[in-house]
Order: C-alpha cells, then structure tokens, then sequence
C-alpha cells in the first residue's frame, strides 16, 4: 500500500478530488496548510507598494491507496493539476505497512 500526500493550490482541490472520485479512492483526509517552496513566497502590491508574502495558501490532501493504483493516480494528478506555473505542488509517496478498520478489525488492503 502506498500513502500518496499531494500538497496543491486550493483552487485545484475540485479537480483533484475529481480524479480520485473517477478511480475509486476510497477516502481522503484534507488539511489547509501554509508553506512556500523553491520560489520562497510572492510578491504583491498593495495600494502601489509592494510586499512580500513568503506563506502562501496550500491544501494537502492524503489518502491511502493499493501499490498498482498509486503509479496510476499520480500520473493522472500530474496531468490534471499541472499549470506549468510555480507553486503547482508536489506529491509525496510513501509505503505503508499496515491499516486496521477498527470497526471490523480487517487489516491490509481490506481496511481500505
């Protein structure tokens, strides 16, 4: 099992929780978040001066997800949220070794 984390812009939540819906995932938990990546923050201006706001505005969103899903939903997250523009986001993947539905006490893939 894989545990995908996928950190995008909060407009771009509709489109991923569209994907996931279209292949099935089973659930997801979403966290507003604060950050700033390579570009460290933007510039903005405000009524002709200019500030720097280096935490922007993010959503991670998490889910857990059988090893053969995993590869397919990030290429089709990739392709979906993709801008080509900074602060797209990232995905992190990781191996997960065991999950328990605690109502049922099924455990593995099942849990899901």
């Amino acid at each position: 099992m894989k545990k995908l984390e996928i950190i995008i812009k909060p407009e771009k939540l509709e489109d991923l929780k569209a994907v996931l819906d279209d292949n099935e995932v089973n659930g997801l938990n979403i966290v507003n978040i604060q950050g700033y990546g390579n570009q460290k923050g933007i510039v903005k201006k405000y009524r002709g001066a200019e500030y720097r706001v280096n935490l922007l505005q993010k959503v991670k969103v998490e889910t857990v997800v059988n090893d053969e899903q995993a590869e397919v939903l990030v290429k089709k997250i990739v392709n979906e949220i993709n801008t080509g523009n900074y602060g797209d986001g990232k995905i992190f993947i990781y191996e997960v070794l065991d999950a328990v539905r605690i109502r049922t006490g099924e455990r593995g893939e099942e849990a899901l």
